[in-house]
């Protein structure tokens, strides 16, 4: 109930309180004038007065509770939810209250049954209607994320609308935090006046062929840079038209709106060519003087045929010494460059242990032609070795030497093993008992390879060298085992993500209200007039050795996601574990399930704060008892010199502007108001996406009431009663 309405209310009982007190004071003194005064004194008179008087008041007040709560907090709660159910299907009023209130909320009931029906049949026609829009979606995702190259679509703004996997993983590379998402800078990546330069290349080429047909007017531009981690990528943009453009050269009644990037790693290949480069120079350095030795030589026993034997043999000495060194010279060339010619070669990375499952499902399948099935079992495997090979080929040599095991020496098992050998893998492929000897198996090697009546000009041999690898049969006479065992190069795992776990204190936290999260910065003011639709978000949660960060108490961990074009964004999130530098309390271990030995080599709040603060730069931060994190946040300023001066939206508060009747604004019951499936309580992430699901359903309802942009959404939360509260 709003203040004026409980002002007016709070006149009324006053007003209808001193009514009954008068009448009473009337109603005695004319009893007691009738009676003649009956014989009462004055005092008596008075406290008989007040009895009534207070008994007048009692039923009074009694009465104006009960008829309060039975027509005016029941119709209200009952409006709050109606508003809920309307926003969000599949929810009923409660039946509660008097008898027309009952009857009431049923008829609302069976009038959102019919609203949802409808919905539902507007929803499959909808769906139908997009099953053809969702088909090509597929395809572009599928095609994205299986595409060697990385790619970012991003708009005139610089913010990044679309990108793959590969892209992610090479610009997310070595930077302080997840510096590439949806709705975030491209400059964060990119110097900002390379990519306006590429630009205006590509605006002016379309400005010089405005006349021409816009579908071979669209150009592109090439750079090269190199990313925070190092590498050396070039870039190659194009233009995206579009016919509602604001901004940018218009082509042929199109405009450009945005721009793709395909970005190709160098890195290796321009390392290359520059070793290659130093060897052509060391070749021509290096060889000099022994070329010029030997043909000095040459010349002096050319020119003097009758020199002096000991002279002679001293020139043929030299020739003989030059020749060696250049010889030498050109051997180490070789064999220092021999693993960059191998390279032309497509090879791919690939996880040691999923070569070898696919190896034994392989060679295990049973043959159209032979009803045998050979068993295969994998013994040692390195689970952390990375191979970079040609894996096809070399599938096709593993199922080729064991098959032929079988055909020719009925061989019923095989095993595999991996493991690493220095700085080689070691791939066994073995089996007992079966004599072979050394002729037959080099012969297996290098034969054309032949499986299922298909036929390669490839041999065994070929494909390993082609891997960069060795391959050679041995027997181990002690164990009576056989092996054809290969040697590759091990390779660097790839380049994962930005450190993150992939994976709350002593019973519910307080709300802490004991700073100012409406004026937190002047920073915090800059987006107060943009839609809250409009905005990016991230989301965010924290969970703590206990509730009093005044008193000591750390995090020790952060989770957060992302809000871009009213999407929560479920694969770009944030999951650190902190290490506190300090115990936890049995009862918060009892709540939030972190131990002491799971934060054991954790990085600390100074190395987690800067790159929390990277993933969230350029947003809005929502949290639920925001106010409860930011205190936290708040006190490690000067510890980590990191400060979060971007606006603050807290769900709590938000709840109490939309549903001020209700008893409860814990995050439960607003997911159980608003239809949100409630998961991962009390672990960071958890909260967090929870929180970020409560906060989408709320938008359209502040829409409903009015409040429509930051600044509106803030003004609101301060005026509730919980945000005046103080701890």
């Amino acid at each position: 109930m709003n203040p004026k309405r409980k002002l007016a209310l709070a006149a009324a009982t006053a007003c209808l309180f001193v009514f009954v007190l008068v009448a009473a004071t009337a109603a005695l003194m004319l009893a007691s004038e009738a009676h003649g005064g009956g014989g009462r004194t004055p005092e008596e008179r008075i406290v008989a007065l007040v009895v009534v008087a207070l008994g007048a008041g009692t039923v009074i007040c009694w009465t104006l509770v009960k008829l309060h709560a039975l027509y005016v907090s029941v119709p209200l709660r009952m409006a709050e939810d109606l508003l809920a159910t309307v926003a969000h299907g599949g929810l009923r009023l409660p039946e509660e209250g008097s008898e027309e209130l009952r009857v009431l909320a049923r008829a609302a009931n069976q009038l959102l049954a019919v609203r949802d029906a409808l919905e539902h049949d507007v929803a499959e026609r909808v769906r139908e209607a997009r099953a053809s829009l969702e088909e090509e979606r597929g395809r572009l995702a599928a095609l994205m994320t299986d595409l060697s190259q990385s790619v970012v679509v991003c708009n005139l703004d610089g913010r990044v609308l679309l990108y793959n996997q590969r892209a992610r993983q090479e610009l997310s590379a070595g930077s302080d935090g997840n510096t590439l998402g949806l709705g975030r800078s491209i400059y964060t990546v990119f110097d900002r006046a390379l990519i306006e330069h590429a630009l205006e290349r590509l605006q002016q080429a379309s400005l010089d062929q405005s006349g021409a047909d816009t579908r071979k007017l669209i150009g592109s531009a090439q750079f090269v840079t190199a990313t925070r981690a190092g590498r050396l990528l070039r870039a190659h943009m194009s233009p995206v038209l579009g016919g509602d453009g604001q901004h940018g050269a218009r082509v042929g009644g199109l405009s450009i709106t945005g721009f793709v990037l395909v970005l190709d790693d160098v890195t290796s290949t321009n390392e290359r060519h520059g070793r290659r480069d130093a060897l052509i120079q060391s070749l021509i350095e290096g060889g000099r003087g022994p070329l010029g030795s030997i043909r000095a030589a040459g010349e002096m026993l050319s020119d003097f045929s009758d020199m002096d034997p000991r002279q002679r043999d001293r020139f043929l000495g030299v020739i003989r010494d030059e020749a060696r060194a250049l010889s030498a010279h050109f051997e180490t060339a070789a064999a220092a460059f021999s693993n960059d010619l191998r390279e032309r070669w497509l090879l791919e990375e690939i996880l040691g242990t999923e070569l070898v499952a696919v190896a034994a499902r392989r060679i295990g399948e049973p043959r159209a032609s032979d009803r045998r099935v050979l068993a295969v079992k994998t013994e040692e495997v390195d689970e952390d070795l990375w191979l970079r090979v040609d894996t096809f080929g070399l599938l096709q040599a593993l199922s080729y030497l064991a098959l032929r095991l079988q055909d020719e020496y009925e061989v019923r098992e095989v095993r595999l093993s991996l493991t690493r050998s220095g700085q080689l893998a070691q791939l066994d492929l073995s089996w007992l008992g079966t004599f072979m000897n050394n002729e037959t198996a080099m012969s297996w090697l290098q034969d054309p390879m032949s499986i299922g009546g298909e036929s390669s000009p490839l041999s065994v041999v070929d494909v390993i060298e082609r891997c960069n690898g060795e391959i050679w049969f041995q027997r181990v006479r002690v164990s009576h085992r056989a092996i054809f065992r290969t040697m590759v190069p091990a390779a660097e795992a790839p380049k994962d993500l930005p450190r993150a776990i992939v994976a709350a204190a002593e019973g519910d936290r307080p709300e802490f209200y004991d700073f100012d999260i409406f004026t937190w910065s002047a920073v915090s003011h800059e987006l107060d007039d943009r839609p809250l639709a409009e905005l990016s978000y991230t989301v965010f949660d924290t969970e703590t050795t206990g509730l009093q960060p005044s008193q000591g108490d750390e995090i020790i961990q952060i989770g957060a996601t992302r809000i871009v074009n009213r999407r929560l964004l479920r694969h770009e999130c944030f999951d650190q574990l902190v290490d506190p530098l300090r115990p936890l309390s049995q009862q918060s271990i009892d709540v939030h399930g972190i131990t002491r030995e799971l934060l054991v080599g954790q990085p600390t709040i100074d190395t987690v704060l800067p790159e929390f603060q990277s993933f969230c730069a350029d947003t809005v931060l929502v949290g639920h008892n925001a106010a409860f994190d930011m205190r936290f946040l708040q006190l490690k300023e000067k510890q980590t010199g990191v400060r979060f001066a971007q606006p603050v939206l807290d769900t709590l508060l938000l709840s109490a502007v939309l549903h001020p009747n209700q008893g409860s604004h814990r995050l439960e019951a607003i997911a159980e108001r608003l239809g949100v499936s409630v998961f991962g309580r009390h672990t960071a992430l958890g909260d967090a996406m929870v929180t970020g699901e409560v906060f989408l359903k709320m938008v359209p309802l502040l829409a409903e009431m009015g409040i429509t942009t930051l600044r509106q959404a803030r003004e609101a939360s301060e005026r509730t009663y919980h945000a005046r509260l103080k701890y």
